[in-house]
């Protein structure tokens, strides 16, 4: 990475900032792509040290938007495309918003890139693609099945990815993170909504469904992989999993964080936020090999250290009073 011209679409977000800073310490040049807004706000990037900020180029504007994609990517050597709608509530509620960032927007991307000659492309992909579980551990020739409007918006932008290095050769990668959690990350996010509630003393830790299991990921090992991913020439033309090959059920993760955090909140589950029933993706669980075998990644941070992490940087007022525990977050 040491020199090369790389964009981060999504540098605003969670994994994206993280990103932003791994690259950094890789020696990359780094061009940030963050949502344009009348506040001028470049979301998490904006609690950075100053120091770091004045390392990264800020490019402001709307990964819907061709003709800014095409000039954010001018001049660039490698492109990593984290910037989607993530949240699955929401997408049942505003399925059109999820068809316009996410597919349109990496075609976007992809058609930038293979206009400028960009020499690599790295799209996220997510665990959500495969829907519940057919077989475990969850291998990339696993079935995929759109199970809310979110992930079938994803499976149609890997789709999209697929068909240009196909048809026009273009050097991508779909990296397919599990889970992933840590400092930063949304509300909206089963991880940070127990932990702000438990450090806002709430005596009831409101959930949805519990019995789901998931392969979780602390944020950094996730950032290793996708560098791990961008510097293998084998994995071009690839979809690969980045996860750990273990899993918790939401009811055990809740039992942890309690713990952790010296609480004894008791666990509600609550109808509001379950998803619908044949929505439900009732168990994730990774099969990591591929990356293993390309790359020799692996995680590193196991679930309790990363849970302590998180509810490290959480206590941090700063940090807490960010998050509006008390609502429900579609």
């Amino acid at each position: 990475m040491k020199n090369k011209k790389v964009i981060v679409t999504g540098a605003d977000g969670f994994i994206g900032s993280h990103l932003v800073e791994a690259l950094l310490e890789e020696g990359a040049d780094v061009k940030a792509f963050v949502y344009y807004n009348s506040f001028n706000s470049w979301g998490w990037l904006d609690t950075l040290p100053k120091d770091k900020l004045k390392d990264i180029e800020i490019f402001a504007g709307d990964i819907r938007d061709p003709n800014g994609v095409r000039e954010a990517v001018r001049g660039i050597d490698m492109v990593f495309h984290l910037a989607a709608l993530i949240g699955i509530p929401f997408s049942y509620h505003s399925p059109d918003s999820y068809i316009d960032t996410n597919i349109k927007g990496t075609l976007n991307i992809l058609q930038a890139s293979r206009d400028c000659n960009v020499g690599r492309v790295i799209v996220t992909s997510t665990s959500e693609v495969y829907g519940t579980a057919r077989y475990v551990p969850i291998d990339e020739g696993h079935p995929l099945q759109g199970q809310s409007p979110y992930s079938a918006s994803k499976i149609g932008a890997d789709r999209i990815a697929e068909s240009f290095h196909r048809s026009f050769g273009s050097p991508v990668i779909i990296a397919r993170p599990f889970n992933t959690y840590g400092p930063r990350q949304s509300a909206r996010a089963v991880i940070p909504t127990i932990i702000t509630q438990l450090l806002n003393n709430r005596k009831e830790i409101h959930l949805g469904a519990l019995h789901p299991t998931r392969d979780l990921n602390y944020v950094g090992d996730i950032c290793k992989g996708f560098i791990s991913l961008a510097g293998c020439d084998e994995a071009v033309g690839k979809e690969i999993n980045i996860g750990s090959g273990t899993e918790i059920s939401i009811g055990n993760l809740a039992e942890q964080l309690i713990k952790l955090t010296g609480s004894d909140a008791r666990i509600v589950s609550e109808e509001q936020r379950k998803r619908p029933e044949k929505s439900e993706v009732e168990r994730l669980v990774c099969d990591n090999g591929v990356i293993r075998k390309l790359t020799g990644w692996k995680p590193e941070v196991a679930l309790e250290e990363g849970l302590e992490r998180t509810i490290a940087w959480l206590r941090d007022k700063d940090n807490l009073n960010r998050y509006k525990w008390d609502i429900y977050n579609v």
